[in-house]
């Protein structure tokens, strides 16, 4: 029996509009009277989750920043930072590539430092509290997460340069425009295994749903491990199922209703 859905948003559960399934509400609503608990897992930072998710925020658990940052109540579960040596050298790599940018994730907001119109139509999406400073080497509050905003494509223009990094950080390609660097040990599967331990929920009572590299070791740790139709080549070839709609068909909501036999939603 299934007692712990944990989703992606971006790409999962969201349609290519950044908006919710429409019977979202209704559908969480037959979880809790399931008793089934859910997870949000994603590379946005936490207050754009609490934003979101704002009538749910007190029985949800929250795993932000790619899994560094795992929330419950208002309780800190997990905060895993990137040392600062880490964080400046990403920085001043990333200023040296054409047509990327560096975000600095803290655990309140976002630090950018370029102005670029096409820089911000893609951060402002996710990061509503930040800051635009002269130098990120120069911020003092510690840091959650990097994040390079490639405007080519984050798998084959930026990640290259820094696959050396995989044996000491978490590096992974989180969208098409997106790379994000962790502490090695910061990821969605050891937040989701951290919340499993939490519930007292074993791997066959979990649900989760993914669609880009970033939901890799996620994949691994639920017997149902669901990626969406539109997901990732990688996170088909990891996961034990595959959705049969996209995010853009509410993959996530049809999916959960098929296998719970939840009611389905208008």
């Amino acid at each position: 029996m299934v007692k712990l859905i944990v989703t992606d948003l971006d790409g999962s559960l969201l349609n290519d509009k950044k908006e919710l399934p429409a019977g979202f509400w209704e559908f969480e609503k037959q979880l809790v009277q399931q008793h089934i608990v859910l997870g949000i897992a994603s590379g946005r930072p936490h207050h754009n989750l609490l934003t979101l998710f704002e009538p749910i925020k007190d029985h949800t658990y929250f795993l932000s920043d790619n899994g560094s940052y795992v929330t419950y109540q208002g309780k800190e579960l997990l905060v895993e930072m990137l040392d600062r040596e880490a964080v400046n050298t990403f920085v001043q790599k990333a200023r040296t590539l054409n047509q990327v940018y560096p975000v600095l994730c803290g655990k309140d907001k976002a630090y950018m430092e370029n102005k670029e119109e096409s820089l911000l139509k893609q951060a402002l999406q996710y990061y509503q509290h930040y800051e635009l400073v002269d130098d990120l080497t120069k911020v003092t509050e510690p840091i959650l997460k990097v994040s390079l905003c490639d405007l080519i494509d984050a798998e084959t223009n930026s990640y290259p340069h820094f696959k050396q990094y995989e044996t000491t950080y978490k590096v992974a390609v989180a969208g098409e425009r997106w790379l994000d660097f962790t502490a090695f040990n910061a990821n969605k599967g050891v937040g989701v295994k951290l919340v499993q331990q939490a519930l007292g929920v074993g791997y066959d009572e979990t649900m989760v749903f993914g669609d880009y590299l970033n939901d890799l070791e996620m994949m691994q740790v639920a017997k149902y491990s669901y990626a969406m139709k539109n997901a990732h080549p990688g996170i088909i070839a990891a996961a034990n199922f595959v959705t049969n709609f996209d995010n853009n068909e509410e993959g996530v909501v049809r999916a959960v209703c098929d296998n719970l036999i939840l009611e389905p939603q208008p």
